[in-house]
C-alpha cells in the first residue's frame, strides 16, 4: 500500500476488529464494539483520533461478542451479552449497539431483557480522546501529551485538548445519563421480555460545541444524511446482475466499498475523488486514486475526471528536498490534519512517487476517450505538459530514456513505485537494488504517457508536438526490450540498479508492462508462462515475487503477497496480447478468493499456494475496504467482457471472453458520453442498447492507444496531402 515504509508500518488491528468507514471519517473498534486505546483502534475525522476509548459496561462487566455484522460500508450492528455475575452461561441481557460513522459516530445502545423478572443495570460507556494524529496512532508512537480539560453539562461531555497552538474538541451527546469527566452512566430498570434504548453522539468540536444535525433523518424516509448519499450513488452507478450470483455479490460489495471511499476535495466540493484505503490512508493519494479511478470508470467515470483535476491543482511547483516536489511532479499523498513534522515530508502535501506522473497522464488519455466535454479536457492539457516536462527533466535525470528514482532526503520512501516497501526491489537472489532505480511498469506507464500524449496532441492538430511525443514512445520501447529483457531467462528484469545492471527478480511487474503494450510481441508468449508458472501463480492469484527468488515470503508485504488490483492489471494486460485462458484463470482465482471474505478483497492476501492451503490467509495488516482491492473485480470483469468506448471515436467495442461459469450478464444505467445504456451477454454473445447519438457498437477489441495514435496521424497525413494537392481543371 502506498505510504508504507519499514520505520511507519501499521500494526495488526486484531483478530474480528471491525472497521467503518464513509469519507475522510473511519472507525475501528473490538468485535463486541468497545474501542480501546492500547490497539490502534479509534474514531478518527480528518487523520486525528477524536474518540481513542469508547469502552461500554453493564452492571461493571464488559460485553460478550456474539456477533458483528457491516450493514454498509458506514454502519454495523454488535451484538454481545452481559456474563452473568455468578459464571453460569445464558445470560438473559442482550445488548445491541447500531453504529453509524459520519463526521463523527451515532450508536443506539439497546438493552433487551430475556428473563422473568425486570432487570436493574447500570450501563455505562467510559470515554478516551487523545486527540492523536493518524501516524502516531498507526505507527504506536504516541509521544505528544495534549493538555486536556473536560465540561460535563446536563447531556453532554466536552473534551478539549491543547498541544503547542494546535486546538481541537470532542463532544460526546447523551441524553438522560449521569455524565462525569470521562464516563457517561444511564440506572435503568428493563422490564421483562422488554427493551431500554438511548442514542449517542459523538462529533468533533474546536469550539467545544457539537451538533447532532449530522445524523438527524430528516426526510421522513428514515434515511441518514450516509444513506442518502449512498442512494444518490446508487442511482447513477450500473445496475448489474449475473448468472454467477456469488460474482455478482462481490461486484456489488465493490460498489458499496468504492461509493464508501469517495472523498470531496474542500476547495471544490463539486469534484469527488477516491481515498486510497480503510483504516490508514483515508486520502488522496495519487498513485492509488488515479488507478482505483480509472478502473472504476466502467460504474462512475466522473471519478477519474475529479482525481485528475484535485491532483492538477495540487502539482508541484518547486524544488522541495524536504517533501519530494518538483515542478510538475503529481503528488504521491496529501495529509488533512496531520501535525508538521508527523507526514511524510513534514508538510500536508507529500511527492515521493515516482509513477504518480506518468499514471496522471495515462488517465487524462483515459478518461478523454469517455465523451467530456472538450473544454474539461483542455483545462488539463497544461498540467500534462507539465507532466511531461518533469518526465523528461526531473524522472529522466541521467538522460538514458528511462525515468528512475532516488529519494531526495533519508525521511522519503526508500522505494516510490507501487512497491514501496523498503525490500520492495531486489536481485534474484534477494540483494536489494541500490538507487538510483528504473522500474519496469514505470517505463510502460511513460510509453503511455507519451502516447496518450500525442493523441490528444493530434486531437487539437498539433501534428509536430504529436509526432515527437509518438516517435519518443517508438524509441523507449525499443530500448526497454533491449535493456530489460533477460533472454536467458525469459522474463523482464524488475529495474534497472544505479549502476544500469538488470534487476533480476521474477516480479509481477512486467504484468503492468503487458498491459501498456511495452513488451514485444514475440516475447510476450514466455512473460505469460512464467507469470502464470507456479512460482507466480499461487491458486488465486499471481504473486508479486515468484517463490524460487531469494527475497520470496508468502508472508511478506511485496515479495510473494498476492495484491487483487496487480492481478487485474496483470490479467487486462495478458488478454491484450490474446492470453485468454490465463486471464480466466487469475479473474476465477480472485473471485474465489472474495468469497472467502465476505465478496471483499483485502488489498492484499498471503501467498501461499492453493494447494497448501484451501483459503486464502489474510496478511495481517491488510487495509480493507481499499480503493484499488474494491475496483480490482470490476476491471476484471470489464477486461473480460473487453469492453471499452471511444466516444471521439463515435465507437463502442466489445468481445466478451467471460468464463462460462460466469453466465449471463445483464447492465442496466451504464454511463456512457453522458448517457445510459443498457449491456447484455447471453451466451458470450454482447448487444447493447440506448448508445447516445452518432455511436455504433463493434465487435472485437477497441483501440488501443498505439493504435488510436497511428490512425489520427494517418488522418493527418493525409489530409495534409489532399491540402497540398492542386485543384483539379
Amino acid at each position: 500500500m502506498a505510504g508504507w515504509n519499514a520505520d511507519t508500518a501499521a500494526g495488526p488491528l486484531g483478530a474480528g476488529t471491525v472497521t467503518l468507514v464513509e469519507g475522510s471519517s473511519f472507525c475501528i473498534s473490538l468485535p463486541n464494539g468497545d474501542i480501546r486505546a492500547e490497539h490502534p483502534h479509534g474514531l478518527f475525522v480528518q487523520d486525528a483520533r477524536i474518540l481513542s476509548g469508547w469502552s461500554l459496561t453493564v452492571d461493571g462487566q464488559p460485553l460478550e461478542p456474539l456477533a458483528a455484522e457491516t450493514k454498509e460500508p458506514y454502519r454495523a450492528l454488535f451484538v454481545g451479552r452481559v456474563p452473568r455475575s455468578d459464571g453460569y452461561a445464558d445470560s438473559p441481557l442482550i445488548v445491541e449497539r447500531l453504529r453509524e460513522v459520519g463526521a463523527g459516530i451515532q450508536e443506539q445502545v439497546t438493552v433487551r431483557n430475556y428473563s422473568l423478572e425486570p432487570a436493574d443495570c447500570v450501563i455505562a460507556l467510559r470515554i478516551e480522546a487523545d486527540f492523536a494524529d493518524l501516524f502516531e496512532v498507526k505507527e504506536a508512537r504516541i509521544q505528544r501529551r495534549w493538555e486536556e480539560s473536560r465540561q460535563a453539562d446536563a447531556d453532554a461531555l466536552t473534551v478539549r485538548g491543547v498541544w503547542q497552538d494546535v486546538r481541537k474538541g470532542v463532544v460526546v451527546q447523551a441524553p438522560g445519563a449521569d455524565i462525569s469527566a470521562d464516563t457517561v452512566t444511564y440506572r435503568v430498570s428493563v422490564p421483562s421480555h422488554g427493551h431500554w434504548s438511548t442514542v449517542l453522539t459523538v462529533l468533533p468540536s474546536t469550539e467545544g460545541a457539537g451538533s447532532a444535525t449530522a445524523f438527524v433523518h430528516s426526510d421522513g424516509e428514515g434515511l441518514s444524511p450516509r444513506d442518502r448519499r449512498r442512494r444518490d450513488w446508487v442511482a447513477k452507478i450500473p445496475v448489474l446482475q449475473m448468472g454467477n450470483r456469488s460474482i455478482e455479490r462481490t461486484l456489488r460489495r465493490s460498489y458499496d466499498d468504492l461509493g464508501a471511499l469517495r472523498i470531496e476535495d474542500p476547495n471544490h466540493p463539486e469534484r469527488v475523488v477516491v481515498a486510497a484505503g480503510a483504516p490508514w490512508f483515508m486520502t488522496l493519494f495519487g498513485r492509488d486514486s488515479l488507478w482505483a479511478s480509472v478502473m472504476a470508470m466502467p460504474v462512475d467515470p466522473s471519478l477519474a475526471l475529479g482525481t485528475l483535476q484535485t491532483l492538477a491543482d495540487r502539482q508541484g511547483t518547486v524544488v522541495d528536498p524536504m517533501t519530494e516536489e518538483e515542478p510538475g511532479k503529481i503528488l504521491h499523498e496529501v495529509r488533512l490534519d496531520v501535525s508538521s513534522g508527523l507526514s511524510l515530508g513534514g508538510k500536508s502535501n507529500y511527492y515521493g512517487s515516482v509513477d504518480a506522473t506518468p499514471l496522471f497522464l495515462m488517465v487524462l488519455g483515459a478518461v478523454s476517450r469517455w465523451g467530456f466535454a472538450a473544454d474539461t479536457i483542455a483545462a488539463l492539457l497544461p498540467h500534462a505538459d507539465r507532466a511531461l516536462e518533469w518526465i523528461m527533466n526531473y524522472g529522466d535525470r541521467d538522460g538514458d530514456g528511462f525515468v528512475e528514482y532516488q529519494r531526495l532526503n533519508d525521511q522519503g520512501l526508500i522505494n516510490q513505485g507501487w512497491k514501496d516497501s523498503w525490500d520492495g526491489i531486489n536481485f534474484a537472489d534477494g540483494t536489494l537494488a541500490e538507487p538510483p532505480i528504473a522500474l519496469c511498469e514505470v517505463q510502460a506507464y511513460v510509453y503511455v504517457a507519451y502516447l496518450s500524449r500525442a493523441w490528444l496532441a493530434y486531437d487539437a492538430g498539433d501534428t509536430a508536438f504529436a509526432n515527437e511525443l509518438a516517435d519518443r514512445a517508438a524509441r523507449l520501447k525499443k530500448q526497454f526490450n533491449e535493456q530489460f529483457w533477460i533472454p536467458e531467462r525469459g522474463y523482464y528484469a524488475i529495474a534497472l540498479d544505479g549502476k544500469k545492471r538488470q534487476v533480476d527478480a521474477c516480479a509481477s511487474n512486467m504484468g503492468h508492462c503487458l498491459l501498456q503494450g511495452l513488451i514485444d510481441e514475440d516475447k510476450a508468449p514466455q512473460v505469460a508462462e512464467r507469470l502464470m508458472s507456479p512460482e507466480m501463480f499461487s491458486g488465486w492469484g499471481v504473486r508479486t515475487l515468484a517463490s524460487d527468488m531469494g527475497a520470496y515470503n508468502p508472508a511478506s508485504y511485496h515479495n510473494g503477497s498476492v495484491w487483487p488490483h496487480d492481478n487485474a492489471i496483470v490479467a487486462a494486460g495478458l488478454l491484450r496480447y490474446g492470453f485468454v485462458a490465463e486471464a480466466q484463470r487469475i479473474a476465477t482465482g480472485m473471485m474465489d478468493a472474495a468469497e472467502h471474505s465476505d465478496g471483499r478483497l483485502p488489498e492484499l492476501f498471503c501467498g501461499f499456494s492453493r494447494e497448501q492451503l484451501a483459503t486464502p490467509v489474510p496478511y495481517p495488516t491488510a487495509c480493507s475496504p481499499q480503493a484499488w482491492a474494491a475496483t480490482a473485480p470490476i476491471q476484471l470483469v470489464t477486461s473480460l467482457m473487453r469492453y471499452d468506448p471511444v466516444v471521439s471515436a463515435g465507437g463502442v467495442w466489445m468481445d466478451p471472453v467471460l468464463p462460462e461459469s460466469y453466465g449471463d450478464l445483464h447492465i442496466t444505467n451504464a454511463p456512457l458520453g453522458g448517457g445510459r445504456i443498457t449491456i447484455d451477454i447471453a451466451n458470450s454473445v454482447p448487444s447493447v442498447q440506448g448508445l447516445p447519438e452518432g455511436m455504433a457498437f463493434h465487435r472485437g477489441h477497441r483501440p488501443w492507444m498505439i493504435e488510436l495514435v497511428e490512425q489520427a496521424h494517418r488522418r493527418r497525413t493525409e489530409a495534409r496531402r489532399q491540402a497540398d494537392r492542386p485543384p483539379s481543371g
